[in-house]
């Protein structure tokens, strides 16, 4: 099973709730969960250092001969019961290539994280990859806050998720029915912006100490 994670503007916490969703789905697996991070983010706010050696970027590039059983070498721990695989340093430009990564993590036995990050539309073979990811995972989530700027280029893009993780602010104009209604699918999880969280990530200690109010938040999309 598939989780793609993915915005379609800037700021919207993508990596932070994909990061807690793969804590989550490591903890209620036996047989741990796996992040796949396309947007590069993903080894700060799991609270490591840059991974050396090549990632997934660089499979990519590789040549036809390498295939795709080397995505799984790539693997490195990163928090109890979850495995990373880097982004690595170079733009994704395969859509082939996403194809056939995209399966491979669909037959996977364990629960799939990706972190696409945002999706322009521009149509750029980055953003392409991207969609790539998104339109075949199992489950495509959009984070958004309930910003109409977010909304209406969620609208403008040639892609529906299954369903939207809500970043919740005080003092929006607009809520959870709203969302709902111009986007036309359920708010899966709504997660309030909470200090506690913040702290988490600037100490590196997100997957390590989940905040309880986030990790509640996730459990039933997982």
């Amino acid at each position: 099973m598939v989780f793609s994670c993915w915005s379609a503007k800037g700021g919207s916490g993508t990596t932070v709730v994909s990061v807690a969703l793969a804590v989550v789905m490591g903890q209620q697996s036996d047989a741990g969960s796996v992040f796949v991070d396309l947007e590069g983010d993903g080894p700060t706010v799991f609270g490591i250092p840059e991974p050396d050696g090549p990632g997934l970027s660089d499979w990519f590039a590789a040549s036809e001969s390498v295939g795709v059983a080397a995505i799984e070498r790539l693997e490195r721990p990163v928090a109890d019961g979850v495995r990373l695989v880097p982004r690595g340093r170079r733009a994704f430009s395969d859509d082939e290539r996403a194809r056939i990564c995209a399966e491979r993590l669909n037959a996977d036995e364990r629960p799939v994280v990706v972190d696409i990050g945002r999706i322009t539309g521009n149509g750029d073979s980055e953003d392409l990859v991207r969609r790539r990811f998104a339109e075949a995972a199992t489950t495509s989530l959009l984070i958004t806050r309930p910003c109409f700027i977010s909304l209406r280029r969620a609208l403008s893009l040639p892609l529906c998720p299954d369903g939207v993780v809500l970043i919740e602010e005080a003092g929006r104009a607009l809520g959870r029915s709203d969302v709902e209604d111009v986007l036309g699918v359920p708010v899966v999880a709504t997660i309030d912006v909470d200090a506690a969280v913040a702290r988490a990530v600037d100490a590196g200690l997100l997957a390590a100490r989940l905040p309880s109010p986030l990790g509640r938040a996730l459990r039933d999309v997982a």
